[in-house]
């Protein structure tokens, strides 16, 4: 499977078998201009959202058969989606509503994207033996650096990749992905090409360099 950064909480997952994923698409533009990351117009199998805000729900740009936006099971194809009801905030959505944890099966490998995820009080059971994570690290709208590395400790994935972060493309007042990394042995990537073999061959903290 090869997994790239589309920017903020947009990835694109792409099986050996040509079999696209994308999850969490945003907006180019939206919010004012702050979401400053160039247009998603890939073509997809799946694409998942987690809310309804613009920077993780803009599918019109996307030709895809399937959205999945809703909480329960999917299977489409070899793959097998698990969304699970999360918050936004930590006040049990009264800020900023809920989100969406979903659990990805796809090409033997288990990966979790927690999008907009804003509280630590979550069921982890679920979450455990994962390959790969996707986690929100800016905290502000979402999880902070350290509330992310609370529940990174708990579930134990092989390879965490950080998102929803500061960068030159994002205007929110957000972090950086500096205080996520200190102290972690991490490495940089324009990608990464893994299969269930080679997961453990990576540090357990992956940043990779977003593509648009």
């Amino acid at each position: 499977m090869k997994i790239s950064w589309m920017g903020h909480s947009c990835f694109l997952l792409e099986g050996d078998g040509g079999v696209k994923i994308i999850t969490d698409p945003y907006e180019s533009g939206s919010y004012k201009g702050q979401m400053g990351y160039r247009p998603v117009a890939i073509d997809a199998d799946v694409v998942t959202v987690s809310h309804e805000h613009l920077d993780h729900n803009y599918t019109k740009g996307i030709k895809t058969n399937v959205i999945i936006r809703d909480v329960g099971v999917v299977k489409v194809k070899d793959i097998r989606v698990e969304g699970i009801s999360s918050y936004h905030d930590n006040q049990q959505g009264f800020l900023r509503g809920r989100s969406i944890i979903f659990i990805i099966n796809f090409e033997g490998l288990k990966i979790i994207h927690f999008g907009d995820l804003g509280t630590v009080n979550i069921n982890t059971n679920m979450l455990k033996d994962a390959d790969v994570v996707f986690i929100p690290v800016g905290g502000v709208f979402t999880l902070g650096a350290d509330q992310a590395k609370e529940i990174i400790k708990k579930i134990n994935p092989k390879i965490t990749v950080p998102m929803h972060f500061k960068t030159e493309k994002i205007g929110f007042n957000i972090e950086r992905v500096d205080k996520f990394l200190q102290s972690e042995d991490y490495e940089e990537r324009n990608n990464l090409l893994l299969d269930s073999n080679s997961v453990n061959s990576f540090k357990r903290i992956v940043v990779l360099k977003y593509k648009r």
